[in-house]
């Protein structure tokens, strides 16, 4: 990593990609053909180096070289302590060349591997079973996105990678399988901007005889105990946010968050047409909209921007929510909730709609929308109206997204300093 000759003496540091080690090697230690050959390496090169530890006159831990073996040629020059190379698309395109230079890169990226290696003991403590569903599906269920389109020749039938592995994962619960969990990667043909990337990572958990309070208790648990083991505390730093993680979150309804925040005042929500006219001219892309769409669409650009502490808003519409059971108290809210945290949608859960007929009736109102022109809708899907025929118990089911989820423990803002090969416009 750098290199200093002093006369028949070089200094140099070599690097396991974590922690830099210095090395001294001579001329009369290893011989002069092979202090020679030494000077022929560059920065970059991959070496193995042995020898006896030592000290320096400045206490540096040293290796005195005896000898050295070659292993792999570096042919470009390195960025220099990263000030060569400006451009940060060009991090994300050569990731690699990102964490050779770049030891803030790397510890993101191990954080990450722990982060995962957390949520997988805390599950597998609980009783939770890890299972594998499908990412090819023959009708793209879970969640109201576009999906990723594909063929299958040997059956010549089109498939679509999942937008969410959450119908699998309830046909599991049907079969008896009480508590599951999956780490899975889904796809979503949609846009790209510092919180989105096509190809993402989600948790998604479901547990038998819960509700979405249940869920809301559990994941206070699962972030607090991420803080004390990853950060060492029940708080994080974000920007210039100091973030507690202690229990217990603030709850507010939805329709309160949006009469607090949206700058709307309560009575223009009595105004069905003029919501859904004001919220078409904020997503125009998303015509046409029902009014539980226009209201979910205020409420991503005028009121999570402002919810910056963990806060779960409850109980959104039920018409953006059609594999939610309806709120106790009321039939036009759904037992749902989002979990914001900076700003941003870190996990959604509900209490699951358990009634086949009922389900069947929320299918078939999406269909409607979707002849209407509406693409984020939810496809009639009858093998899982079957399944839940079989009786699907009261269940609590969450997904978190991973990706948001290290982007909070990291410190970083973009998605895309939390994945590795985050997905790029190709170059001309």
């Amino acid at each position: 990593m750098s290199v200093r000759q002093m006369g028949r003496a070089t200094f140099f540091h070599i690097s396991d990609g974590k922690r830099r080690l210095q090395a001294y090697i001579r001329e009369d230690a290893v011989g002069a053909k092979r202090y020679e050959e030494f000077a022929l390496f560059d920065i970059g090169d991959m070496i193995a180096v042995e020898g006896a530890l030592f000290k320096t006159r400045t206490g540096e831990l040293t290796v005195h070289c005896d000898g050295y073996t070659f292993l792999a040629k570096c042919l470009h020059p390195l960025p220099e302590k990263w000030h060569g190379l400006q451009d940060v698309e060009l991090r994300y395109r050569r990731r690699y060349l990102d964490l050779i230079v770049n030891p803030d890169a790397m510890e993101v990226f191990r954080l990450r591997s722990e982060l995962v290696a957390q949520i997988r003991r805390f599950f597998d403590e609980r009783g939770y079973i890890e299972v594998e569903t499908p990412m090819m599906h023959a009708i793209p269920g879970g969640a109201l996105a576009r999906p990723f389109i594909t063929h299958h020749n040997a059956l010549d039938v089109d498939l679509y990678l999942r937008v969410a592995p959450e119908l699998y994962l309830k046909k599991l619960v049907v079969g008896g399988m009480e508590k599951v969990y999956e780490i899975n990667r889904s796809f979503r043909n949609e846009g790209i901007d510092s919180e989105h990337n096509p190809e993402f990572t989600m948790l998604e958990f479901y547990e038998a005889y819960c509700d979405y309070d249940d869920m809301m208790a559990m994941t206070e648990e699962l972030l607090g105990e991420l803080g004390r083991t990853l950060l060492g505390k029940e708080e994080l730093t974000y920007g210039d946010l100091t973030i507690s993680l202690q229990r217990p979150f603030k709850r507010i309804k939805f329709m309160e968050a949006l009469s607090n925040y949206s700058g709307l005042a309560p009575g223009r929500f009595d105004d069905k047409a003029a919501i859904i006219k004001f919220a078409e001219t904020l997503a125009p892309e998303k015509k046409p909209l029902t009014f539980g769409k226009a209201l979910d669409v205020i409420f991503d650009k005028h009121v999570k921007p402002h919810i910056l502490q963990p806060t779960f808003v409850i109980n959104p519409p039920k018409e953006v929510s059609p594999l939610a059971k309806a709120a106790k108290d009321n039939p036009d809210e759904a037992a749902r909730f989002e979990l914001l945290v900076a700003g941003m949608e870190i996990a959604n859960a509900f209490s699951e709609l358990t009634d086949p007929a009922e389900q069947r009736i929320r299918f078939d109102e999406q269909a409607e929308e979707r002849k209407k022109g509406d693409e984020e809708t939810h496809p009639i899907d009858m093998d899982y109206i079957q399944a839940l025929e079989y009786g699907l118990p009261p269940t609590g089911g969450e997904g978190i997204g991973i990706d948001r989820l290290t982007m909070l423990f990291a410190n970083r803002k973009s998605i895309r300093e939390v994945i590795l090969f985050p997905l790029l416009r190709p170059k001309e």
